[in-house]
Protein backbone atom coordinates (compact mmCIF):
# COMPACT_ATOMS: atom_id res chain seq x y z
CA UNK A 1 0.00 0.00 0.00
CA UNK A 2 1.46 3.49 -0.94
CA UNK A 3 0.25 6.36 1.55
CA UNK A 4 -1.41 8.56 0.28
CA UNK A 5 0.43 12.03 -0.68
CA UNK A 6 -0.73 15.44 0.02
CA UNK A 7 -3.48 16.90 -2.13
CA UNK A 8 -3.79 19.91 0.51
CA UNK A 9 -0.36 20.66 1.10
CA UNK A 10 0.69 23.44 2.77
CA UNK A 11 3.91 23.73 0.34
CA UNK A 12 4.05 22.81 -3.28
CA UNK A 13 5.39 19.95 -4.17
CA UNK A 14 5.47 18.57 0.00
CA UNK A 15 5.62 14.59 -0.15
CA UNK A 16 6.60 14.50 4.00
CA UNK A 17 4.02 13.21 6.23
CA UNK A 18 4.69 16.21 8.21
CA UNK A 19 3.73 18.61 6.07
CA UNK A 20 0.59 16.86 4.79
CA UNK A 21 -3.02 18.51 5.28
CA UNK A 22 -4.88 16.90 7.61
CA UNK A 23 -7.26 15.90 4.72
CA UNK A 24 -4.10 13.47 3.20
CA UNK A 25 -3.54 12.01 6.56
CA UNK A 26 -6.89 11.32 7.63
CA UNK A 27 -6.91 9.48 4.23
CA UNK A 28 -3.95 7.87 4.74
CA UNK A 29 -5.41 6.39 8.75
CA UNK A 30 -8.50 5.81 7.38
CA UNK A 31 -6.53 3.44 4.15
CA UNK A 32 -4.54 1.52 7.06
CA UNK A 33 -8.04 1.12 9.05
CA UNK A 34 -9.77 -0.47 5.98
CA UNK A 35 -6.89 -2.62 5.72
CA UNK A 36 -7.25 -3.80 9.60
CA UNK A 37 -11.50 -4.28 9.45
CA UNK A 38 -12.35 -4.66 6.02
CA UNK A 39 -12.32 -7.59 3.70
CA UNK A 40 -9.00 -7.26 2.64
CA UNK A 41 -8.27 -7.88 6.46
CA UNK A 42 -8.64 -11.71 5.83
CA UNK A 43 -5.31 -11.25 3.89
CA UNK A 44 -2.34 -11.89 5.83
CA UNK A 45 -0.37 -9.49 3.53
CA UNK A 46 -2.55 -6.83 3.66
CA UNK A 47 -2.38 -7.08 7.28
CA UNK A 48 0.97 -6.81 7.39
CA UNK A 49 1.44 -3.91 4.95
CA UNK A 50 -0.99 -2.06 6.92
CA UNK A 51 1.16 -2.54 10.11
CA UNK A 52 4.05 -1.78 8.39
CA UNK A 53 2.78 1.40 6.62
CA UNK A 54 0.89 2.57 10.38
CA UNK A 55 4.39 2.14 11.95
CA UNK A 56 6.20 4.61 8.99
CA UNK A 57 3.48 6.90 9.19
CA UNK A 58 2.99 7.42 13.72
CA UNK A 59 6.91 7.86 13.03
CA UNK A 60 7.35 10.43 10.40
CA UNK A 61 4.30 12.20 11.46
CA UNK A 62 4.92 14.92 13.89
CA UNK A 63 2.80 14.63 17.41
CA UNK A 64 0.83 17.84 16.93
CA UNK A 65 -0.50 17.23 13.72
CA UNK A 66 -1.71 13.09 14.92
CA UNK A 67 -4.13 14.94 17.23
CA UNK A 68 -5.70 17.52 14.87
CA UNK A 69 -8.85 17.47 12.98
CA UNK A 70 -11.76 16.73 15.98
CA UNK A 71 -14.17 19.27 14.24
CA UNK A 72 -16.21 19.44 11.46
CA UNK A 73 -16.43 18.22 8.49
CA UNK A 74 -13.15 16.05 9.15
CA UNK A 75 -13.62 13.00 11.37
CA UNK A 76 -10.79 13.86 13.21
CA UNK A 77 -7.29 12.00 13.55
CA UNK A 78 -7.79 10.82 17.17
CA UNK A 79 -11.18 9.43 16.73
CA UNK A 80 -9.73 7.56 13.57
CA UNK A 81 -6.67 6.47 15.66
CA UNK A 82 -8.58 5.37 17.91
CA UNK A 83 -10.81 2.85 15.53
CA UNK A 84 -7.09 1.83 14.93
CA UNK A 85 -6.18 1.08 18.38
CA UNK A 86 -9.52 -1.05 18.37
CA UNK A 87 -8.84 -3.04 14.77
CA UNK A 88 -4.84 -3.73 16.41
CA UNK A 89 -6.63 -5.04 19.53
CA UNK A 90 -8.96 -7.26 17.45
CA UNK A 91 -5.68 -8.13 15.67
CA UNK A 92 -3.87 -9.78 18.75
CA UNK A 93 -6.89 -10.60 20.36
CA UNK A 94 -6.94 -14.87 20.89
CA UNK A 95 -8.51 -16.79 18.67
CA UNK A 96 -11.72 -18.83 19.39
CA UNK A 97 -11.22 -21.70 21.99
CA UNK A 98 -11.74 -24.52 19.40
CA UNK A 99 -9.66 -22.60 17.12
CA UNK A 100 -6.31 -22.31 16.94
CA UNK A 101 -4.81 -24.56 19.22
CA UNK A 102 -1.37 -24.64 20.11
CA UNK A 103 0.06 -23.16 17.04
CA UNK A 104 -2.50 -20.71 16.88
CA UNK A 105 -1.54 -19.32 20.60
CA UNK A 106 2.15 -18.85 19.37
CA UNK A 107 1.00 -16.75 16.37
CA UNK A 108 -1.75 -14.56 18.74
CA UNK A 109 1.29 -13.48 20.99
CA UNK A 110 4.10 -12.66 18.28
CA UNK A 111 1.30 -10.72 17.06
CA UNK A 112 0.49 -9.12 20.53
CA UNK A 113 4.41 -8.20 20.50
CA UNK A 114 4.18 -6.71 17.28
CA UNK A 115 1.27 -4.16 18.02
CA UNK A 116 2.65 -3.51 21.44
CA UNK A 117 5.59 -1.94 19.98
CA UNK A 118 2.82 0.57 17.80
CA UNK A 119 1.13 0.99 20.94
CA UNK A 120 4.50 2.34 22.55
CA UNK A 121 5.24 5.02 19.45
CA UNK A 122 1.55 6.37 19.49
CA UNK A 123 1.62 6.52 23.40
CA UNK A 124 5.36 8.21 23.13
CA UNK A 125 3.48 10.62 20.60
CA UNK A 126 1.23 11.51 22.95
CA UNK A 127 3.89 11.96 25.71
CA UNK A 128 5.75 14.14 23.54
CA UNK A 129 2.73 16.12 22.71
CA UNK A 130 2.30 16.54 26.34
CA UNK A 131 5.22 17.48 27.30
CA UNK A 132 4.85 20.29 24.57
CA UNK A 133 3.25 23.68 25.17
CA UNK A 134 2.32 23.70 21.15
CA UNK A 135 -0.46 20.67 21.43
CA UNK A 136 -2.91 20.95 23.74
CA UNK A 137 -5.05 18.66 21.42
CA UNK A 138 -2.80 15.39 23.12
CA UNK A 139 -5.67 14.76 25.69
CA UNK A 140 -8.60 14.50 22.98
CA UNK A 141 -6.26 11.89 21.19
CA UNK A 142 -5.44 9.91 24.33
CA UNK A 143 -9.01 9.94 25.44
CA UNK A 144 -9.49 7.99 22.17
CA UNK A 145 -6.88 5.68 22.59
CA UNK A 146 -6.54 4.76 26.22
CA UNK A 147 -9.55 2.23 26.70
CA UNK A 148 -8.22 0.52 23.76
CA UNK A 149 -5.19 -0.02 24.43
CA UNK A 150 -6.09 -0.74 28.29
CA UNK A 151 -7.79 -3.39 27.20
CA UNK A 152 -5.15 -4.70 24.95
CA UNK A 153 -2.58 -4.56 27.98
CA UNK A 154 -4.62 -6.69 30.08
CA UNK A 155 -4.89 -9.01 27.55
CA UNK A 156 -1.35 -9.84 27.11
CA UNK A 157 -0.20 -9.14 30.02
CA UNK A 158 -1.03 -11.76 32.30
CA UNK A 159 0.14 -15.59 31.92
CA UNK A 160 -2.36 -17.18 29.77
CA UNK A 161 -2.00 -19.75 26.94
CA UNK A 162 -1.84 -17.32 23.88
CA UNK A 163 1.16 -15.06 25.68
CA UNK A 164 4.59 -15.49 25.88
CA UNK A 165 7.63 -14.19 27.92
CA UNK A 166 8.20 -11.10 24.79
CA UNK A 167 4.25 -10.65 24.44
CA UNK A 168 3.79 -10.04 28.47
CA UNK A 169 6.94 -8.01 28.67
CA UNK A 170 5.85 -5.76 26.04
CA UNK A 171 2.15 -5.54 27.58
CA UNK A 172 3.90 -4.72 30.46
CA UNK A 173 5.65 -1.56 29.04
CA UNK A 174 2.82 -0.62 27.73
CA UNK A 175 0.81 -0.36 30.78
CA UNK A 176 3.42 1.48 32.41
CA UNK A 177 3.69 4.31 29.83
CA UNK A 178 -0.16 4.63 29.09
CA UNK A 179 -0.47 5.17 33.61
CA UNK A 180 2.54 7.68 33.29
CA UNK A 181 0.50 9.52 30.41
CA UNK A 182 -3.22 9.66 31.83
CA UNK A 183 -0.91 10.44 35.24
CA UNK A 184 -2.25 7.63 37.22
CA UNK A 185 -0.19 5.71 40.03
CA UNK A 186 -2.34 2.97 39.75
CA UNK A 187 -4.65 0.43 37.81
CA UNK A 188 -7.33 1.05 39.94
CA UNK A 189 -6.69 4.88 39.74
CA UNK A 190 -6.67 4.73 35.88
CA UNK A 191 -10.06 2.86 35.96
CA UNK A 192 -11.94 4.35 39.03
CA UNK A 193 -10.08 8.36 38.95
CA UNK A 194 -7.59 9.51 41.13
CA UNK A 195 -9.33 11.59 42.66
CA UNK A 196 -13.07 12.39 43.61
CA UNK A 197 -13.46 15.33 40.35
CA UNK A 198 -12.06 12.16 37.58
CA UNK A 199 -14.49 9.81 36.00
CA UNK A 200 -11.79 7.61 35.71
CA UNK A 201 -11.57 5.29 32.39
CA UNK A 202 -13.81 2.05 33.94
CA UNK A 203 -17.19 3.28 31.88
CA UNK A 204 -15.05 3.56 28.80
CA UNK A 205 -12.92 0.02 29.17
CA UNK A 206 -16.57 -1.75 30.27
CA UNK A 207 -18.47 0.29 27.04
CA UNK A 208 -15.74 -1.34 24.87
CA UNK A 209 -16.13 -4.91 26.23
CA UNK A 210 -19.88 -4.91 26.55
CA UNK A 211 -19.87 -6.34 22.60
CA UNK A 212 -18.04 -9.11 24.06
CA UNK A 213 -19.70 -9.91 27.19
CA UNK A 214 -23.48 -10.82 25.78
CA UNK A 215 -24.80 -14.64 25.93
CA UNK A 216 -23.99 -15.38 22.37
CA UNK A 217 -20.32 -13.72 21.64
CA UNK A 218 -18.70 -14.00 25.16
CA UNK A 219 -16.46 -17.30 24.20
CA UNK A 220 -15.56 -15.66 20.80
CA UNK A 221 -12.91 -14.04 22.22
CA UNK A 222 -11.68 -16.52 25.20
CA UNK A 223 -9.51 -13.38 26.66
CA UNK A 224 -12.40 -11.24 27.10
CA UNK A 225 -14.02 -13.08 30.78
CA UNK A 226 -10.38 -12.38 32.09
CA UNK A 227 -9.89 -9.24 30.89
CA UNK A 228 -13.70 -8.04 32.92
CA UNK A 229 -13.09 -10.06 35.83
CA UNK A 230 -9.13 -8.24 36.08
CA UNK A 231 -10.78 -4.61 35.68
CA UNK A 232 -13.55 -5.86 38.28
CA UNK A 233 -11.00 -6.66 40.87
CA UNK A 234 -9.31 -3.31 40.27
CA UNK A 235 -12.74 -1.45 41.46
CA UNK A 236 -13.63 -1.26 45.02
CA UNK A 237 -15.52 0.35 47.54
CA UNK A 238 -17.10 3.42 47.13
CA UNK A 239 -16.48 3.44 43.08
CA UNK A 240 -18.19 0.12 42.46
CA UNK A 241 -21.93 0.70 43.39
CA UNK A 242 -22.30 3.31 40.93
CA UNK A 243 -21.62 0.59 37.63
CA UNK A 244 -23.60 -2.20 39.27
CA UNK A 245 -25.83 -2.23 36.36
CA UNK A 246 -22.99 -2.97 33.85
CA UNK A 247 -21.17 -5.84 36.41
CA UNK A 248 -23.42 -8.27 37.41
CA UNK A 249 -24.65 -9.34 33.94
CA UNK A 250 -21.85 -10.55 32.78
CA UNK A 251 -21.13 -12.30 36.23
CA UNK A 252 -23.60 -13.94 36.44
CA UNK A 253 -23.63 -15.19 32.67
CA UNK A 254 -20.20 -16.38 33.24
CA UNK A 255 -20.69 -17.88 36.48
CA UNK A 256 -23.66 -19.98 34.29
CA UNK A 257 -21.37 -21.77 32.09
CA UNK A 258 -21.48 -25.60 32.04
CA UNK A 259 -17.33 -24.92 32.34
CA UNK A 260 -15.78 -25.36 35.78
CA UNK A 261 -13.21 -22.72 35.04
CA UNK A 262 -15.79 -19.88 33.83
CA UNK A 263 -18.00 -21.08 37.17
CA UNK A 264 -14.72 -20.54 39.37
CA UNK A 265 -14.20 -17.09 37.76
CA UNK A 266 -17.95 -16.12 37.62
CA UNK A 267 -18.04 -16.58 40.99
CA UNK A 268 -15.34 -14.69 42.43
CA UNK A 269 -17.32 -11.37 40.14
CA UNK A 270 -20.17 -11.83 42.16
CA UNK A 271 -17.86 -12.40 45.33
CA UNK A 272 -16.27 -9.07 44.38
CA UNK A 273 -19.51 -7.33 43.82
CA UNK A 274 -21.30 -8.53 47.35
CA UNK A 275 -17.98 -7.30 49.11
CA UNK A 276 -18.04 -3.98 47.44
CA UNK A 277 -21.30 -2.66 46.66
CA UNK A 278 -23.80 -1.71 49.51
CA UNK A 279 -26.46 -3.96 50.81
CA UNK A 280 -29.14 -1.42 49.98
CA UNK A 281 -28.08 -1.98 46.53
CA UNK A 282 -28.02 -5.52 46.61
CA UNK A 283 -31.14 -5.72 47.74
CA UNK A 284 -32.77 -3.42 45.73
CA UNK A 285 -34.45 -5.65 42.88
CA UNK A 286 -33.99 -8.91 44.92
CA UNK A 287 -30.18 -8.71 43.43
CA UNK A 288 -29.37 -10.68 46.75
CA UNK A 289 -31.76 -12.73 46.30
CA UNK A 290 -30.11 -13.36 42.45
CA UNK A 291 -26.90 -14.11 43.41
CA UNK A 292 -27.48 -16.43 45.90
CA UNK A 293 -30.26 -18.72 43.46
CA UNK A 294 -27.53 -18.23 40.78
CA UNK A 295 -24.26 -20.07 42.70
CA UNK A 296 -26.02 -22.15 45.20
CA UNK A 297 -26.89 -24.65 42.59
CA UNK A 298 -23.00 -24.95 42.25
CA UNK A 299 -22.52 -26.81 45.39
CA UNK A 300 -24.08 -29.64 43.67
CA UNK A 301 -21.25 -30.35 41.83
CA UNK A 302 -18.45 -32.07 43.27
CA UNK A 303 -15.30 -29.53 42.17
CA UNK A 304 -13.00 -28.48 45.34
CA UNK A 305 -12.16 -25.56 43.70
CA UNK A 306 -15.66 -24.33 42.86
CA UNK A 307 -17.32 -24.85 46.51
CA UNK A 308 -14.55 -23.16 47.68
CA UNK A 309 -15.40 -20.22 45.99
CA UNK A 310 -19.24 -20.72 46.12
CA UNK A 311 -18.98 -21.47 50.08
CA UNK A 312 -17.18 -17.83 50.90
CA UNK A 313 -19.68 -16.11 48.55
CA UNK A 314 -22.31 -17.02 50.63
CA UNK A 315 -20.60 -16.26 53.67
CA UNK A 316 -20.43 -12.94 53.26
CA UNK A 317 -24.25 -12.73 50.99
CA UNK A 318 -25.78 -13.88 54.48
CA UNK A 319 -25.52 -10.88 56.38
CA UNK A 320 -27.19 -9.49 53.46
CA UNK A 321 -29.81 -11.69 52.97
CA UNK A 322 -30.71 -11.54 56.59
CA UNK A 323 -31.09 -7.82 56.82
CA UNK A 324 -34.56 -8.62 55.87
CA UNK A 325 -35.49 -11.28 58.30
CA UNK A 326 -36.87 -9.90 61.55
CA UNK A 327 -37.65 -11.83 64.42
CA UNK A 328 -40.21 -10.93 66.61
CA UNK A 329 -39.85 -12.64 69.28
CA UNK A 330 -42.78 -15.03 69.73
CA UNK A 331 -42.18 -18.02 67.61
CA UNK A 332 -39.74 -20.13 66.63
CA UNK A 333 -36.96 -18.20 64.19
CA UNK A 334 -37.47 -18.49 60.29
CA UNK A 335 -34.84 -20.88 58.76
CA UNK A 336 -32.32 -18.50 56.77
CA UNK A 337 -30.13 -18.86 53.98
CA UNK A 338 -26.95 -20.20 55.91
CA UNK A 339 -29.33 -22.77 57.44
CA UNK A 340 -30.19 -23.99 54.18
CA UNK A 341 -26.81 -24.29 53.08
CA UNK A 342 -25.18 -26.24 55.96
CA UNK A 343 -28.21 -28.39 55.39
CA UNK A 344 -26.77 -29.51 51.96
CA UNK A 345 -23.23 -28.87 53.26
CA UNK A 346 -23.88 -31.83 55.94
CA UNK A 347 -25.71 -33.78 53.75
CA UNK A 348 -22.81 -33.96 50.83
CA UNK A 349 -20.04 -34.36 53.86
CA UNK A 350 -21.31 -37.77 55.47
CA UNK A 351 -20.97 -39.88 52.27
CA UNK A 352 -18.12 -37.95 51.26
CA UNK A 353 -14.77 -39.85 50.30
CA UNK A 354 -12.72 -37.59 48.44
CA UNK A 355 -9.90 -36.04 50.62
CA UNK A 356 -9.82 -32.50 48.63
CA UNK A 357 -13.68 -32.30 48.91
CA UNK A 358 -14.00 -33.61 52.29
CA UNK A 359 -10.94 -30.71 53.50
CA UNK A 360 -12.89 -27.82 51.14
CA UNK A 361 -16.15 -28.92 53.60
CA UNK A 362 -14.26 -28.78 56.74
CA UNK A 363 -12.19 -26.00 56.24
CA UNK A 364 -15.53 -23.77 56.17
CA UNK A 365 -17.86 -25.29 59.11
CA UNK A 366 -16.29 -22.93 61.79
CA UNK A 367 -17.17 -20.66 59.85
CA UNK A 368 -21.16 -21.53 59.24
CA UNK A 369 -21.42 -22.39 63.13
CA UNK A 370 -19.97 -19.12 64.12
CA UNK A 371 -22.66 -17.48 61.80
CA UNK A 372 -25.57 -19.44 63.50
CA UNK A 373 -24.41 -19.76 66.89
CA UNK A 374 -27.04 -20.84 69.14
CA UNK A 375 -29.33 -21.68 66.26
CA UNK A 376 -26.49 -24.24 65.34
CA UNK A 377 -28.19 -26.90 67.76
CA UNK A 378 -30.98 -27.11 64.70
CA UNK A 379 -28.11 -29.13 63.18
CA UNK A 380 -26.48 -30.43 65.74
CA UNK A 381 -27.21 -34.10 65.12
CA UNK A 382 -26.14 -34.13 61.63
CA UNK A 383 -22.65 -32.51 63.19
CA UNK A 384 -22.13 -35.13 65.33
CA UNK A 385 -22.36 -37.47 62.89
CA UNK A 386 -20.14 -35.96 60.52
CA UNK A 387 -17.29 -34.71 63.49
CA UNK A 388 -17.24 -38.26 64.71
CA UNK A 389 -16.58 -39.75 61.35
CA UNK A 390 -14.15 -37.14 60.34
CA UNK A 391 -12.10 -37.38 63.19
CA UNK A 392 -11.65 -41.72 62.71
CA UNK A 393 -9.89 -40.52 59.04
CA UNK A 394 -6.17 -39.62 58.69
CA UNK A 395 -6.23 -36.49 56.59
CA UNK A 396 -2.67 -37.11 55.09
CA UNK A 397 0.57 -34.85 56.60
CA UNK A 398 -1.22 -31.55 57.06
CA UNK A 399 -4.04 -33.05 58.94
CA UNK A 400 -6.19 -30.05 57.74
CA UNK A 401 -9.72 -31.41 58.00
CA UNK A 402 -9.38 -33.16 61.26
CA UNK A 403 -8.26 -29.46 62.47
CA UNK A 404 -10.48 -27.99 61.14
CA UNK A 405 -13.12 -30.47 62.18
CA UNK A 406 -11.68 -30.35 65.97
CA UNK A 407 -12.13 -26.78 65.67
CA UNK A 408 -15.66 -26.97 64.75
CA UNK A 409 -16.48 -29.03 67.55
CA UNK A 410 -14.81 -26.28 70.06
CA UNK A 411 -16.94 -23.76 68.56
CA UNK A 412 -20.44 -26.19 69.15
CA UNK A 413 -19.49 -26.50 72.50
CA UNK A 414 -19.16 -23.02 73.10
CA UNK A 415 -22.45 -22.45 71.48
CA UNK A 416 -24.89 -25.32 72.36
CA UNK A 417 -23.19 -26.48 75.79
CA UNK A 418 -26.47 -27.09 77.11
CA UNK A 419 -26.81 -29.94 74.78
CA UNK A 420 -23.72 -31.39 75.02
CA UNK A 421 -23.78 -33.49 78.57
CA UNK A 422 -26.27 -35.90 77.03
CA UNK A 423 -23.67 -36.52 74.25
CA UNK A 424 -20.88 -37.37 76.41
CA UNK A 425 -20.24 -40.37 75.85
CA UNK A 426 -19.86 -40.55 72.01
CA UNK A 427 -18.06 -37.33 71.99
CA UNK A 428 -15.32 -38.45 75.12
CA UNK A 429 -14.90 -41.65 72.59
CA UNK A 430 -14.18 -39.78 69.38
CA UNK A 431 -11.68 -37.57 71.25
CA UNK A 432 -9.55 -40.41 73.12
CA UNK A 433 -9.83 -42.74 70.11
CA UNK A 434 -8.22 -39.50 67.98
CA UNK A 435 -5.58 -38.68 70.96
CA UNK A 436 -4.81 -42.70 70.34
CA UNK A 437 -4.88 -42.49 66.78
CA UNK A 438 -1.96 -39.66 66.57
CA UNK A 439 -0.35 -41.20 69.62
CA UNK A 440 0.46 -44.31 67.58
CA UNK A 441 0.70 -43.02 64.34
CA UNK A 442 3.30 -44.48 61.96
CA UNK A 443 3.08 -42.72 58.77
CA UNK A 444 5.03 -39.49 57.97
CA UNK A 445 3.32 -37.12 60.07
CA UNK A 446 5.42 -33.91 61.19
CA UNK A 447 5.84 -33.72 64.64
CA UNK A 448 4.27 -30.28 64.85
CA UNK A 449 1.30 -31.10 63.06
CA UNK A 450 0.60 -33.83 65.54
CA UNK A 451 1.34 -31.98 68.37
CA UNK A 452 -1.29 -29.43 67.27
CA UNK A 453 -3.78 -32.25 66.88
CA UNK A 454 -3.15 -33.66 70.39
CA UNK A 455 -3.68 -30.08 71.71
CA UNK A 456 -6.72 -29.48 70.15
CA UNK A 457 -7.97 -32.38 71.39
CA UNK A 458 -6.88 -31.81 74.79
CA UNK A 459 -8.78 -28.34 74.37
CA UNK A 460 -11.73 -30.18 73.45
CA UNK A 461 -11.87 -32.46 76.31
CA UNK A 462 -11.25 -29.54 78.55
CA UNK A 463 -15.00 -27.72 77.10
CA UNK A 464 -16.59 -31.21 77.09
CA UNK A 465 -15.87 -31.64 81.01
CA UNK A 466 -16.76 -27.76 80.84
CA UNK A 467 -20.26 -28.70 79.74
CA UNK A 468 -20.75 -31.95 81.83
CA UNK A 469 -19.85 -30.47 85.04
CA UNK A 470 -16.73 -32.23 85.62
CA UNK A 471 -17.27 -36.08 84.36
CA UNK A 472 -15.35 -36.00 81.91
CA UNK A 473 -12.58 -36.01 84.83
CA UNK A 474 -13.88 -38.75 86.73
CA UNK A 475 -14.22 -41.00 83.74
CA UNK A 476 -10.15 -39.85 82.66
CA UNK A 477 -9.13 -40.98 86.10
CA UNK A 478 -10.30 -44.58 85.33
CA UNK A 479 -8.45 -44.87 82.07
CA UNK A 480 -5.37 -43.71 84.07
CA UNK A 481 -4.92 -46.44 85.75
CA UNK A 482 -4.64 -49.12 82.75
CA UNK A 483 -3.04 -46.36 79.76
CA UNK A 484 0.30 -47.38 79.24
CA UNK A 485 0.80 -44.74 76.44
CA UNK A 486 2.99 -41.80 77.38
CA UNK A 487 1.36 -39.19 75.34
CA UNK A 488 -2.52 -40.27 75.76
CA UNK A 489 -1.52 -40.02 79.56
CA UNK A 490 -0.05 -36.54 79.22
CA UNK A 491 -3.25 -35.68 77.38
CA UNK A 492 -5.36 -36.66 80.17
CA UNK A 493 -2.93 -35.37 83.16
CA UNK A 494 -3.48 -31.77 81.68
CA UNK A 495 -6.97 -31.90 81.74
CA UNK A 496 -7.44 -33.37 84.88
CA UNK A 497 -4.53 -30.05 86.20
CA UNK A 498 -7.34 -27.88 85.32
CA UNK A 499 -8.83 -26.62 88.39
CA UNK A 500 -12.70 -27.05 88.64
CA UNK A 501 -14.88 -23.82 87.55
CA UNK A 502 -11.79 -21.83 85.85
CA UNK A 503 -13.05 -20.39 82.50
CA UNK A 504 -12.07 -21.76 79.16
CA UNK A 505 -9.72 -19.95 77.11
CA UNK A 506 -8.89 -22.26 74.31
CA UNK A 507 -5.98 -22.07 72.33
Amino acid sequence: MELESAKETPREGSSLPGEWSLSALEQNFSKILHRLTGQEARQSNSRDVALKDLRALIEATECNRLFEGSGEPHRGIPELLGQVAKALGKYAAPYKEEEGGSDGHSEVAEKAAEVGLLFLKLLGKVETAKNSLDCPAWETGLRHLAGPIYIFVITHCLEKPWTSPKSQEVAGEVLSLLLRVTGCSSEAGFLRGENEDEKGKFIVVMGLLKPDLNKETWKNNPAAKHVFSWILQQVTRPWLYQHLERILPPSLLISDDYQTENKILGVRCLHHIVLNVPAADLLQFNRAQVIYHAIFNHLYMPEHNLIQAVLLCLLDLFPILEKTMHWKGDGARTTTHCDEVLRLILTHMEPEHRLLLRRTYARNLPAFVKRLGILTVRHLKRLERVIISYLEVYDGPEEEARLKILETLKLLMQYTWPRISCRLVVLLKAILKLICDVARDPTLTPEPVKNTLLQEATDCLILLDHCSQGQVKGLLAKILLSCEDRTVVSCIRKVQQVPEGTPYHGT
